[in-house]
């Protein structure tokens, strides 16, 4: 037998491969492919490639004698709890929990993470049911572009490494035909929620979106965004142009305002006076203003108001700028709440699941302000909303309502937006355009949520 030399260095592959296939498999099981480092240039590579290489991994990166192949267990940290708590909850060992957290410890304070913070794990478990899971890797995000890893090595130890993506601000230019709904179609297109809210609050001032909007419809969206090598959103600008079945709108904050509007290619502003409905999603009007036979009582009565059918939880908003009047539970109509507008009009919500937050008794709301979400509560078959209408003090027919048009530029105010106008009409010309790579977010861009 070949005896042990302390004074060579054993030269073995395997172990070395068994390592880096290891950290690979566990970054796949994770979901959250490795990416390049700051020192190291690694190409793209295909989902071909991505799969042929997970099995590899997978092949490689063997379980210990007795346990499984890994498998991604995510976690979330729960209030009061601490990360070590949160690792022991995918299962592990005490030992492995503590490990793992020294480990992490050694390049960031655990004590900034926060409840609802999230990590991936990979464990092991014993086959046969006997015995306690191995945690062979973690990966958890601890900025916008940074995470730590942490794999098992062959020979048992935690090794940890930090990741740092490069951040590229680009401006997006989102073209193409609805398909199914505006909002699914933008988001497969990049477009983040905060992006397709403020683009449907606009078109809700020309249209209807459930009953005008069709398939093949065609739609332009232009917005800003910070974006990984990975191609991860990590943050988002204001919306900067949007069109849709020839009515376009651009961004423009006048001279000395510090507000940001949107005006047509004329300069008239597109904010009217009243939004034509109070939801941008739902399935149908399910009962307009009018005579019917109440579905509940069975009576033909008059109906004061609109319903629309919506999943609960849909966002209500202000169709246009106005105060709370009441903001409670009301008989039948259960959550309600009502609103006071300009021109002697105001607005009724019923059978809200709930109100948004700081919504009550003279509160000021404006335009497109979420309000409330649609509900079942009080006397109702189903989630819907029921909008009402006033005009000095007698109910009106909602879908009746008239509205103004917003201001037109003028002056050197029309010729500020027209500058600013062809400056974006250059950028949809080009398809888009990337800024320079830049090592963090900056530049007064919002979070989106994640």
């Amino acid at each position: 037998m070949t005896q042990f030399d302390p004074r060579r260095q054993p030269l073995r592959l395997a172990p070395h491969l068994l390592t880096t296939a290891a950290a690979i498999g566990i970054a796949l099981l994770a979901g959250k492919p490795f990416a390049a480092s700051e020192s190291q240039e690694l190409p793209v590579l295909t989902p071909q490639q991505t799969a042929y290489l997970e099995t590899q991994a997978y092949a490689a990166a063997a379980a210990p004698a007795g346990l499984n192949a890994p498998e991604a267990v995510p976690v979330q940290i729960r209030r009061g709890e601490t990360f070590e708590q949160a690792v022991r909850r995918a299962g592990v060992r005490a030992e492995d929990a503590s490990a793992v957290a020294a480990t992490i410890a050694s390049a960031f304070d655990l004590k900034d993470i926060r409840a609802g913070a999230k990590f991936e794990t990979a464990v092991s478990r014993p086959r046969g049911g006997v015995g306690e899971a191995r945690l062979i890797g973690l990966t958890m995000r601890t900025g916008p572009a940074s995470q730590l890893t942490v794999s098992r090595s062959f020979d048992g130890a935690l090794r940890l490494r930090s990741l740092d993506e490069k951040i590229t601000h680009e401006t997006v230019v989102a073209r193409d035909k609805v398909q199914g709904s505006l909002s699914a179609s933008a988001r497969e297109l990049g477009a983040t929620s905060a992006v397709v809210r403020r683009a449907s609050q606009l078109f809700a001032h020309k249209f209807d979106m459930q009953r005008d909007v069709r398939s093949a419809d065609e739609f332009t969206l232009v917005f800003d965004r910070s974006v990984t090598e990975a191609g991860r959103t990590i943050e988002t600008g204001d919306l900067m142009f949007a069109e849709l079945k020839g009515q376009a709108f651009y961004r423009f904050e006048r001279p000395g305002t510090n507000k940001v509007e949107y005006f047509d290619s004329t300069g008239k502003n597109v904010r009217s006076t009243m939004m034509r409905t109070p939801l941008q999603n739902f399935r149908r009007v399910s009962s307009n203003y009018g005579y019917r036979t109440h579905p509940i009582s069975g009576y033909r009565k008059m109906h004061q108001g609109m319903d629309f059918a919506a999943s609960t939880g849909t966002p209500i908003v202000a169709p246009s700028d106005g105060v709370i009047v009441e903001a409670r539970r009301w008989g039948g109509y259960g959550n309600w709440i009502r609103v006071r507008h300009a021109n002697g009009l105001e607005t009724g919500y019923g059978h809200l699941s709930r109100f948004a937050s700081g919504m009550r008794a003279g509160q000021r709301v404006s335009q497109g302000q979420v309000i409330g979400y649609v509900g079942n509560t009080g006397n109702s078959t189903g989630p819907h909303l029921h909008y009402e209408m006033w005009r000095n003090g007698q109910r009106i027919n909602p879908a009746s309502v008239r509205t103004q048009e917003g201001t037109i530029l003028a002056g050197t105010e029309l010729a500020a937006f027209r500058a600013e106008k062809a400056r974006i009409d250059r950028i949809i010309a080009a398809g888009g355009q990337s800024r320079p790579v830049v090592q963090n977010a900056s530049s007064g861009l919002r979070s989106i949520e994640s």
